[in-house]
């Protein structure tokens, strides 16, 4: 079972989360929290697999618990919830250690797969989204663009063809079917893509891919 926190201070929200959520068989909410302590407590008092942080909150907001969370309870990957057009935030809790973000109108069907996505530590990022927001917010400046061309030296063009996908927002199973491989093939690949850039997950990888102006391949 999934083990998943909703963390949100609109108690209809956190309602409408769960009551989807409970539709899936393999996953289980087994905490809500309605301000940022209580989300870092809960994660490390349940063991939770999946967090999903509202980016604001009262009583310490989730860009602040994403970061207590990732150093307290490292087995705990974390979704921000947030409104269309939030980029600040979202970019600040990307940097401070979530995997992705999902918009609070998400679907049922999306919602669900989401959760399945994070808790194999694979990011959510909406490809209509991605690029504005690492555009705006996350891109560095010359000299960290020239930095990022020659971390991307490294790889392999197979691994360049992986990661600009990544970039592009896609998941394992569509990078699988754009190029042809297995499923377990392109996994593989992404992971060892993260060991040679030292980055700690998707997000970081893709940022770096754009700071390089590494074509998508779409």
């Amino acid at each position: 079972m999934i083990r998943t926190l909703i963390a949100d201070d609109e108690k209809l929200m956190r309602a409408g989360i769960r009551l989807i959520l409970d539709h899936a068989d393999d996953i289980e909410v087994v905490a809500e929290a309605s301000d940022g302590p209580s989300a870092v407590r809960a994660c490390g008092e349940h063991e939770i697999d999946v967090a999903l942080l509202d980016v604001n909150m009262p009583g310490g907001d989730g860009i602040t618990a994403v970061a207590e969370i990732a150093r307290r309870s490292p087995r705990t990957n974390i979704a921000m919830l947030t409104a269309f057009g939030d980029d600040r935030n979202v970019a600040e809790a990307l940097r401070a250690g979530a995997i992705g973000f999902l918009l609070k109108d998400t679907g049922p069907t999306e919602l669900i797969q989401a959760v399945r996505a994070a808790a194999t530590g694979e990011s959510i990022l909406a490809p209509q989204i991605t690029r504005r927001l690492i555009e705006r917010h996350l891109l560095a400046g010359d000299d960290g663009a020239q930095a990022a061309k020659r971390r991307i030296d490294r790889l392999t063009d197979t691994e360049r063809d992986v990661l600009g996908l990544v970039s592009a927002g896609l998941s394992n199973a569509e990078i699988a079917q754009h190029l042809y491989i297995g499923a377990g093939t392109a996994k593989a690949h992404i992971s060892r893509i993260l060991t040679k850039l030292d980055c700690a997950n998707r997000v970081q990888a893709a940022i770096l891919a754009h700071e390089a102006g590494l074509p998508t391949g779409l």
